[in-house]
């Protein structure tokens, strides 16, 4: 099936991006990310049918359905991404919205804001999209926390799952580590530090023995990584600390790798007599492994191939998306269609505007082969 003609970026694209990038998104903040919402339906027109906002623990998503009941679950596709950025409020004053030649800045411009923008033009030249549903969630970045359970049905309702975040370098996202998180906490006893330590058990001395420990449970060879992030200790500079805590973010390619570093860290035992540990988190997201996207991405270079658009590459990150929770069920998964750029979380993210065109063309040629 071929892709129909209509309006292409980047003239309508990029004051399309100024709209959305000019709405402060910051994860789970209802108000800003319902003004978005507001903003994507218009763009949306009636081509998916009536979208409904899910609110889960005061954070709204938008989802539409779409997708006939008589097309079978096969055809089916949903188009994922989220509207919510890390940035917070009052970042756009500093920092706004910018497009000068080839490429836009400014708060979200590449994850994601650029790749829902880029949903709406393919969806507007993918002709049929009665097998299409959508979701944009509130709270991807924190984890999608409050969405999970919705990135789950909606997913389990299709053959396929096309995920709008950002390309990697122009390469399409076929493997992304699973990530885990966790937090070990140390009780010990305060005792004064002048004069009495000894009647005292130093959380933080014990605290910094476990970093250590935790530290060794990656493994360089499979790619895991086991990173102590945000730790703390103590109240006073005469006590000696009574509680601490560190925080620990854990990524590996393969689910049994995630399920060890678990089990280990839940094996640690405290060294010091009279401390205790205690230990909270579990593993986010589940790894989405390049088998649950081979046949997605051998249909986007057939697709490449035949409208003459850049061949389409591929790579492995180690960020995870909702597109690890899609695939963990069992749903193919191909992510990083939206646009080129990169700078991701940090202040001088872009979006390469140059990108937009193959890339709207590829994920609407996908749309309706899916059709077919």
């Amino acid at each position: 099936m071929s892709v129909s003609s209509g309006p292409t970026p980047p003239e309508r694209f990029t004051p399309r991006l100024g709209q959305l990038v000019g709405i402060e998104t910051p994860s789970g903040w209802d108000r800003g990310l319902n003004d978005a919402y507001d903003l994507l339906e218009t763009w949306a027109g009636g081509a998916l049918g009536r979208p409904e906002r899910i609110v889960s623990d005061g954070v709204p998503h938008l989802y539409w359905r779409g997708a006939d009941p008589a097309v079978p679950k096969s055809r089916r596709v949903l188009l994922l991404g989220h509207a919510d950025t890390v940035w917070p409020l009052g970042t756009l004053a500093e920092n706004p919205f910018k497009a000068s030649g080839t490429r836009a800045t400014g708060p979200g411009v590449f994850d994601m804001k650029a790749g829902l923008v880029l949903a709406f033009e393919a969806l507007s030249l993918a002709g049929d999209v009665s097998h299409v549903s959508m979701l944009v969630s509130g709270d991807e970045e924190r984890g999608s926390i409050t969405s999970r359970a919705l990135v789950e049905e909606a997913a389990a309702a299709c053959g396929a799952v096309l995920v709008l975040e950002p390309s990697e370098g122009g390469a399409l996202k076929t493997a992304r580590k699973g990530v885990a998180q966790y937090r070990l906490g140390v009780s010990g006893r305060a005792a004064h530090a002048g004069l009495e330590p000894h009647k005292g058990v130093n959380a933080l001395i014990e605290l910094a023995h476990q970093v250590l420990t935790i530290s060794e449970l990656a493994d360089r060879e499979r790619g895991t990584t086991v990173t102590p992030t945000v730790g703390s200790a103590g109240t006073t500079t005469n006590t000696v600390p009574e509680q601490a805590f560190v925080e620990v973010d854990v990524r590996a390619w393969e689910h049994g790798e995630l399920d060890r570093v678990e089990r280990e860290l839940r094996a640690l035992r405290a060294r010091a007599p009279g401390a205790e540990l205690a230990f909270l988190g579990s593993v986010n997201r589940g790894p989405l492994e390049r088998g649950m996207s081979v046949d997605l991405l051998r249909s986007a270079r057939a697709v490449a191939e035949r409208l003459g658009l850049t061949p389409v590459t591929e790579t492995s990150v180690g960020g995870g998306s909702d597109g690890n929770i899609t695939a963990s069920l069992g749903v193919p998964t191909l992510d990083g269609l939206g646009p080129d750029g990169g700078g991701a979380h940090a202040r001088h993210e872009w979006v390469d505007l140059a990108s937009v065109r193959d890339r709207v063309s590829l994920v609407a040629g996908l749309l309706a082969d899916r059709a077919a």
